[in-house]
């Protein structure tokens, strides 16, 4: 039996993950951070080998723009590596959320980088794409349903 839009009721809504999800994104900040200071360190030791004491990389100069693509590809490694490990990021574990695919299986490596380009899109538009969940019906987010995957709440141990 094909049910309608109408049929369905809010106990047919899975639960809003908003709130793990922006406790998990606060929690996952600090290793992301990490991962910029050392990028950061080992541009700035390149930098300083061919110029002078004090001169700092330009602001708006083409190897900033470098810089910055390299740390966003570094917290997307860190990210995709994680979410394909074990479905979870060191800030996803304590509020036990794991990323899955449409069937609850693990997510294959190409879901998993458009889901992370597809997230970083929505984080610059304000995080546009993470409060649409309030209002999807099946409370998924832009890169959730853009990758086909989902953010599903484990059960406690």
């Amino acid at each position: 039996m094909v049910t309608s839009p109408a049929d369905v009721t809010a106990a047919d809504r899975p639960a809003s993950l908003l709130l793990w999800r922006l406790l998990a994104l606060l929690y996952d900040f600090f290793p992301a951070l990490a991962l910029w200071m050392l990028v950061g360190a080992l541009f700035t030791a390149g930098y300083a080998v061919g110029h002078a004491a004090r001169e700092n990389i330009a602001p708006f100069s083409a190897l900033q723009w470098v810089l910055w693509v390299c740390c966003w590809a570094v917290t997307g490694l860190y990210a995709t590596l994680s979410w394909r490990r074990g479905g979870q990021t060191l800030g996803m574990r304590p509020w036990r959320l794991q990323v899955v695919n449409a069937e609850g299986g693990a997510p294959r490596l190409r879901q998993l980088w458009l889901r992370y380009a597809v997230g970083t899109l929505s984080v610059l538009l304000g995080g546009l794409g993470l409060w649409w969940a309030l209002v999807d019906r099946q409370r998924l987010s832009w890169h959730d349903r853009a990758s086909g995957t989902r953010v599903i709440r484990l059960p406690k141990r």
